[in-house]
């Protein structure tokens, strides 16, 4: 790269692949200086040899990683999300498009920026993400069992506990409406019902540990309703919250505000608009 283009480079955009960065470099009137595809490997060597520049780049994995390395070369690296940037795309889609749209959008005074996460803000969010997978496979298993048990003619009171207290005897007491090969398959399935416990019930404990010893945690445990699970969550997803101007923006941005669809000076309100982390709504809405 000659060292007079590298010079006239202000913005950049790129357009993140599994093995291959699609750059788009603009100089301060926005005119296109630079068009090169990188290799992964590359990327950071060439911004290493570059001046501080603006660069921009979608929220989307690997990003976070690559954004801290920018910014520890000097780089104003910016997150931003996919759907803010799609409306400055002209044309066609390709990746050099693709990077060139997101030069365009990070340059916009009104963008909404996503606050790089921490290798710590990292691996709590992934304690999370496992945990939510065996959540959601437990509750699998456990209507598994109550249709197998449904369809023998043997209905058990709606809730888990219930559910828990009751199968043992219903499997230990002979019956005719339950094949012995039935029972082998609910006792399996009681098995892996109990691993799921077991593991859930282990993530559960490194994430408390982890959320007492966290100031942010500590202060967010402090309000009403809030305990180690969804405190953590929140300082996995948003850190300090720095880049939510005010609690109702983190409210719109959890999608636990009304959707509005508004025209002609009528304000029209419909239901929350679900928008935004849905494994944190969930959590907000069950701790209500």
């Amino acid at each position: 790269m000659a060292e007079a283009l590298k010079n006239s480079i202000a913005v950049v955009g790129i357009d993140i692949g599994k093995n291959s960065f699609h750059v788009v470099g603009l100089d301060k009137s926005g005119a296109i200086v630079l068009r090169q595809k990188w290799s992964r490997g590359q990327v950071e060597a060439r911004f290493a040899n570059m001046p501080p520049c603006l660069i921009g780049m979608e929220a989307c994995v690997g990003a976070h990683h690559l954004s801290r390395g920018l910014q520890r070369l000097g780089h104003d690296a910016r997150l931003m999300p996919a759907r803010y940037v799609r409306p400055y795309s002209k044309g066609q889609k390709n990746d050099f498009r693709d990077a060139e749209t997101i030069a365009e959008a990070v340059q916009r005074p009104t963008m909404k920026f996503v606050a790089t996460k921490t290798a710590d803000q990292l691996d709590l969010q992934g304690l999370h993400r496992v945990r939510e997978r065996l959540v959601s496979q437990r509750t699998g298993i456990i209507n598994q069992i109550r249709a197998f048990l449904l369809e023998r003619g043997v209905a058990v009171r709606q809730g888990l506990r219930f559910l828990r207290n009751e199968l043992p005897s219903i499997l230990g007491a002979p019956s005719d409406a339950l094949s012995p090969r039935m029972v082998r398959i609910l006792e399996d399935l009681a098995g892996d019902w109990r691993r799921l416990d077991e593991r859930v019930e282990g993530l559960s404990k490194e994430i408390e540990v982890i959320a007492r010893r966290d100031a942010g945690c500590d202060r967010l445990i402090s309000v009403p309703g809030i305990g180690p699970i969804i405190s953590s969550a929140i300082v996995a997803a948003i850190g300090a919250g720095d880049v939510f101007a005010k609690g109702r923006d983190f409210a719109a941005w959890l999608g636990l505000v009304p959707r509005q669809i508004s025209t002609g000076d009528r304000t029209i309100l419909g239901k929350i608009s679900k928008r935004g982390n849905r494994y944190l709504r969930v959590l907000f809405v069950q701790a209500a």
